[in-house]
């Protein structure tokens, strides 16, 4: 291997090594499409995780992980026979071109919103330009099943939304909401025994249809779901840790605490943060 040569050029050749038949890793021979895929899944949320840190070092080594992946799907394709790495370089390069026809051509669109409605246009004819003559064609194909629930809910939402079928008003989705709310309400009124595998079913679908509508209300006021939730359960994890300490510096602990004093607790620091925030 040159050491001169090309970075990506370098991190192919290693990946070629590790799946060298003879000399390779017995763990990369090891491992198909399928064997990788929990790795990129984990990987990407590493990288957002950095993100959200704002640790750049780490992002830095998390996104060579990440690129690492695609190296070894391209390599694993490529001993199959399908493509390599510089072909899926030149197709992703091939569909940025065209997507973004108002820097590369002569298109000319002012706003970021036209931007994307041109995006989601072009993204409707390549997939009407994949499907078969023979296969009836919907608005929802190629939607991953493998997405987190909430961010295949929102897309889901928001491909119905494009050909019509979706509320006006964020107020709407709101009632939606609240209607679900009462049918949660309706079948927990009557949820006595959790063996009643009938009752069960039917509470769990009815706080499926309550997850799916709060969805649609934060997609009808442009936040991502997936991403509003996240932020969500770091507030819980600070705001508990803040319990956890306050305890600790009484010598105490959560398992040795009540509900009353932790909820008395968790009170105190929520105010905190809001006074906080207000003086800022």
């Amino acid at each position: 291997m040159n050491s001169s040569e090309n970075p990506v050029d370098k991190l192919k050749w290693i990946m070629g090594q590790l799946r060298d038949p003879k000399t390779g890793c017995p763990w990369d021979l090891k491992q198909t499409f399928q064997t990788v895929v929990p790795f990129t899944l984990e990987e990407a949320y590493e990288v957002a995780d950095a993100i959200e840190r704002h640790d750049m070092q780490d992002l830095k080594e998390e996104l060579g992980d990440l690129l690492f992946q695609v190296v070894f799907y391209s390599q694993l394709a490529k001993e199959e026979g399908h493509f390599e790495f510089d072909a899926v370089v030149e197709a992703i390069s091939e569909k940025l071109i065209r997507r973004h026809p108002h820097v590369f051509s002569s298109e000319n669109f002012e706003t970021a919103a036209e931007v994307m409605v041109n995006w989601e246009q072009e993204k409707a004819r390549e997939r009407s330009a994949k499907a078969s003559n023979n296969i009836q064609e919907s608005v929802l194909d190629n939607i991953p099943q493998a997405l987190p629930s909430l961010t295949r809910s929102y897309k889901l939402q928001k491909r119905c939304a494009q050909v019509g079928f979706d509320w006006e008003k964020p107020q709407e989705a709101l009632e939606k909401v609240k209607e679900e709310i009462l049918e949660v309400q309706e079948e927990l009124n009557h949820f006595e025994d959790k063996s009643d595998a009938t009752r069960h079913q039917k509470l769990e679908e009815e706080l499926g249809d309550l997850f799916f509508a709060l969805v649609n209300v934060a997609r009808k006021l442009e936040f991502d779901p997936e991403m509003t939730l996240r932020k969500a359960n770091q507030k819980f994890e600070r705001r508990f840790r803040g319990v956890e300490t306050a305890l600790f510096t009484k010598g105490s602990s959560p398992e040795k605490s009540s509900l009353v004093e932790m909820d008395l607790l968790w009170d105190e620091i929520k105010a905190q943060e809001k006074s906080g925030k207000k003086s800022q």
